[in-house]
């Protein structure tokens, strides 16, 4: 299979952290880097001009919800996601089946796919392997994923072996739907490794996946309500199983202590809907560790929300205003929110790189953990 992935700096810190390229349809994507999530085809309350401004090279939509509304058909007559959207970097689309696996009440999973009511109008709706794939293909995503079974947090070994092996043969059968439609279509299939909390069901599907030689490998079934010592010890694990040479990615993390754990494990590229979701609500990423802005002290503190960030937000605003604007429920505050939780993770990243390719990465993981945890101590 073609590579994508070629890596330019290995930690010589004592991690397993690198830094290096993958190169995609709309661009080369820098890594290790973290992608914003815009679920229905936007980041919510982010302009396409401040992602680009603070410099993202790829964000993410997702295929269940676009499938639903507005629906794929009317996206690919658009001209695929970058045509709906004025967006010119990347999209990675995520199959759907994570939001399939959240919905357990509204679902049937057969080995043919997922039957499922929509959660707009209760609709019937039926998702199979290669319709994943088709619709992806619709939306003319730059990486698009398999669709896979995420058992949930606490599920016992059976169901859990049940979900790696119908993800392994849902793999096969979008690698066989990717292969024979894709024509001039560059987009990139990314193979998903499940296996619950299980070491021995992890490494079987790792080696179901790795057996595929896709473009790129995720894992899955992370960050799903475990505590973070558990899936500190399955990210090590999953992680130390997957090839050097493809992109390794971790669905679903989105905070410091999540992002420098997968990087210091080789991870390369991971995404959330966290920093813009809490921003929304009232949180603020600072490197003395998150602020909640309703806080009364906050109403007379006319210092910037993180005194050490340099984003138009921090330059131009104090925690005063911000709060003012968050009690009124002013629209602008979930814009300015989203914006700084966007450029601090931006930021930090870049700071993740340089520090690897300096050798500096251990210490400087360990200092930064160190301040960001020292609020809530």
């Amino acid at each position: 299979m073609e590579s994508i992935f070629s890596i330019k700096t290995r930690d010589v810190s004592g991690t397993r952290a690198r830094t290096g390229t993958v190169e995609l349809p709309h661009g080369a994507v820098a890594t290790p880097v973290f992608m914003p999530v815009g679920t229905n085809a936007t980041v919510k309350a982010v302009s396409k001009e401040s992602l680009d401004e603070l410099g993202f090279e790829i964000i993410l939509a997702n295929t269940y919800h676009l499938f639903l509304r507005p629906g794929h058909e009317l996206i690919r007559q658009a001209g695929g996601l970058h045509g709906f959207t004025g967006w010119k970097r990347n999209f990675l689309t995520d199959s759907g089946g994570f939001q399939v696996f959240s919905l357990s009440k509204l679902r049937k999973i057969t080995d043919e796919g997922v039957s499922f009511r929509s959660h707009h109008d209760g609709s019937k709706r039926f998702l199979s392997p290669e319709d994943a794939v088709d619709v992806q293909t619709a939306l003319a995503s730059d990486v698009f994923m398999q669709l896979d079974i995420c058992a949930p947090w606490g599920a016992d070994e059976k169901e859990a072996a049940d979900a790696v092996r119908l993800t392994k043969a849902w793999a096969k059968r979008s690698k066989e739907r990717w292969l024979a439609t894709r024509g001039e279509f560059r987009g990139k299939l990314f193979g998903i490794v499940q296996g619950n909390f299980y070491k021995d069901l992890r490494v079987r599907s790792a080696e179901d996946i790795m057996e595929l030689d896709l473009p790129g490998i995720a894992i899955g079934g992370l960050s799903v309500g475990e505590p973070f010592e558990v899936f500190a010890e399955f990210l090590a694990h999953t992680a130390a199983l997957l090839p050097e040479g493809k992109p390794r990615y971790v669905m679903g993390i989105g905070t410091p202590e999540y992002i420098l754990e997968a990087v210091a494990n080789g991870i390369d590229m991971f995404d959330c809907v966290f920093p813009t979701r809490v921003a929304r609500n009232g949180l603020l990423f600072t490197a003395d560790g998150p602020i909640q802005i309703k806080n009364a002290r906050f109403e007379r503190d006319f210092l910037p929300p993180d005194p050490g960030c340099s984003c138009r937000v921090c330059r131009d605003h104090s925690r005063a205003y911000l709060r003012h604007l968050f009690k009124q429920d002013e629209i602008l505050w979930s814009m300015l929110a989203s914006y700084h939780n966007l450029a601090f993770l931006h930021d930090l990243v870049k700071k993740i790189r340089y520090t690897i390719e300096d050798g500096s990465f251990d210490s400087f993981r360990r200092a930064f953990l160190a301040r960001y945890a020292a609020r809530n101590a």
